[in-house]
């Protein structure tokens, strides 16, 4: 199948990158190389390095980058320090993660990752490692509506795992639409009723656990930061709450000047920010990328400035 890939915010990003065309930059989510080749044509002197986990992701952007300052690595992001180390880089200009599942790998139906199309469980973005089948095939009841419930904010999380263990009691839980349709059977009938599909909050949930999504955000973004030269940028693009409230966090902090207790009348901690922030409230795709792309109708950007 085809890496289909639709850049989300590409303008956005450019601008908030400021991309000196002699700077080191880094795409740590190259995807199918939308915002990698963009990125890649502003250079000229400069070089890009653009990973991805997914074998797939590391085929097409390697091929799409042919012929410009880019060289493809496949790794998670969290990885960023050790690749750049390896490389002999000590320091970037600017660093973008485009987070989230790919639209190649959600309309890729045999990746898993779709409940609107039958297919084995899996949802590796590495393609490597322990499947979603796996894992609501062996964790207790207790233990998977930790991870709906904190992953996918689902408020029938503890009938939904009650369910997913009644189920495989009798046979294994192979298939995306076996998943999605005892999510379906768990849940209040209004709430199969909504446009929503019901068991959106589900695939999301273990989606992230199975590829230790905010970990490596977490982890990722504490490295990039660490390896951006002073001027550098840092954009990263979310698609769900639990994700833009961890980049947003991470902002704040790292911005934020005074650490002293609020009820301090005066700073005592001599503090100094980290980082400025260049976006104060993320920048949202509009009307027109709304009408031509779908997918960046979830998608918030954030962008920061090391000092």
């Amino acid at each position: 199948m085809e890496f289909h890939h639709v850049p989300v915010l590409l303008r956005e990003c450019l601008e908030g990158l400021a991309i000196d065309p002699a700077g080191t930059y880094l795409d740590g989510t190259a995807g199918g190389a939308g915002h990698s080749r963009e990125i890649a044509k502003h250079l000229t002197t400069g070089r890009l390095i653009a990973l991805d986990q997914d074998p797939d992701a590391v085929a097409t952007a390697t091929e799409r980058l042919k012929g410009l300052p880019a060289l493809v690595v496949r790794a998670n992001f969290r990885e960023a320090p050790k690749v750049l180390r390896e490389l002999g880089i000590t320091s970037i200009q600017g660093a973008l993660l485009d987070l989230g599942v790919s639209s190649h790998q959600l309309d890729d139906a045999e990746r898993g990752f779709s409940y609107h199309a039958d297919a084995p469980l899996d949802m590796r973005m590495s393609q490597s490692g322990p499947t979603a089948a796996d894992l609501v095939n062996t964790l207790d009841r207790e233990e998977l509506c930790r991870i709906l419930r904190d992953y996918g904010e689902e408020p029938y999380a503890w009938q939904i795992a009650g369910k997913i263990v009644a189920v495989r009691a009798e046979h294994p839980i192979e298939t995306t639409m076996e998943l999605a349709g005892l999510v379906a059977s768990a849940v209040p009938p209004a709430e199969r009723r909504k446009n929503k599909n019901p068991a959106r909050r589900t695939f999301q949930a273990v989606r992230i656990a199975v590829n230790g999504e905010l970990d490596a955000l977490n982890e990722g973004l504490d490295g990039i930061f660490d390896n951006l030269a002073p001027g550098g940028r840092l954009c990263v693009i979310t698609f769900h709450s639990l994700e833009d409230r961890l980049v947003k966090n991470k902002f704040r902090r790292w911005a934020q000047k005074c650490t002293c207790p609020p009820e301090f009348p005066v700073c005592v901690c001599g503090g100094k920010a980290k980082a400025k922030l260049i976006t104060r409230h993320p920048i949202e795709a509009d009307a027109d990328e709304l009408n031509e792309n779908r997918r960046s109708r979830s998608a918030k950007l954030r962008v920061l400035e090391k000092l």
